[in-house]
């Protein structure tokens, strides 16, 4: 794996290595972020590393891992930013940033995203950051009854060819990710759906087991009524146990969809980008497939 030594004005820090996490370390990272209250998902890090297994970095300060940071690079115009943590007994000290600039230099492209903390829009900003919007996390206790659908087939996103699956998450996300939706839709511990209509896919949606209760993500749907449905019958899973949904803040519908079924917010994130915000069916785009990868 390769390395990058940086220099940092603390005089008690001997050296400071920047490299490429092994898989392993992906696992600390997941811990991390636990530990800051983000809640992963149990499954997250093997699933997240097959997406960019050269996007994910870690700072050793003496041969300890002391910060991390992803940037998964989809494709040769796309990247995305997340797992941007330093241990709380190391920060203020720059090897938060030297990491940072380690991981664009290596991964970013020409129109990188991430999810941050409300915070620190600022420092994102300094970095060449643009505000496109929030997304909130609602959560709360799920509906224990699924909704059944006259106007929808609902099938396990087993019965549909994969093709079909990633042409639809496709519409609303700025690259293709093939490997790692391979693995999310077919979760260890969750569930995956589709709605169709006369054969067609007009909503996708996958739950998944997290530290604390579950997680929902994507929720796309083409109406209100498609995402409804999904969203109960994925919901079912939790049996009756705590789940979230994060939701793009200008989906009025998807809003309404997290109220009604008495979800609240619980924490938000600003979604920014390095250049123009990619143009995306956000209408139609009701929970985010993760804020580590977007």
């Amino acid at each position: 794996m390769a390395s990058w030594s940086a220099t940092l004005n603390e005089p008690t820090d001997r050296s400071y290595v920047i490299r490429v996490m092994a898989r392993a370390e992906l696992d600390l990272a997941a811990d991390w972020a636990a530990q800051e209250g983000w809640n992963p998902g149990l499954d997250d890090a093997r699933t997240f590393h097959v997406a960019d297994p050269h996007g994910f970095f870690v700072g050793l300060l003496n041969g300890e891992p002391i910060a991390t940071i992803s940037l998964v690079a989809y494709d040769a115009a796309f990247a995305f930013l997340g797992f941007y943590i330093v241990k709380p007994e190391f920060r203020g000290r720059g090897h938060g940033f030297a990491l940072w600039r380690a991981a664009m230099a290596q991964r970013a492209r020409p129109l990188t995203g991430l999810d941050g903390v409300v915070a620190q829009q600022a420092n994102y900003a300094k970095s060449g950051f643009r505000l496109a919007y929030r997304n909130i996390r609602f959560g709360g206790a799920a509906p224990a009854v699924a909704e059944t659908s006259t106007t929808y087939t609902i099938c396990p996103v087993t019965d549909i060819p994969l093709d079909k699956l990633l042409a639809y998450d496709r519409l609303f996300f700025p690259a293709p990710r093939p490997a790692f939706l391979s693995l999310w839709l077919t979760p260890r511990q969750g569930a995956a759906l589709a709605a169709l209509e006369g054969g067609r896919v007009v909503g996708l949606g996958a739950i998944r087991a997290c530290r604390e209760g579950f997680k929902l993500g994507p929720l796309y749907a083409d109406d209100e009524t498609a995402a409804d449905t999904l969203f109960r019958q994925l919901a079912a899973y939790a049996q009756g146990g705590r789940i979230y949904l994060d939701v793009p803040e200008p989906n009025d519908a998807a809003l309404r969809l997290a109220r009604r079924y008495g979800l609240a917010p619980v924490f938000e994130t600003a979604r920014m980008y390095t250049g123009a915000a990619p143009e995306l069916p956000l209408g139609r785009l009701f929970g985010v497939t993760s804020f580590e990868l977007g």
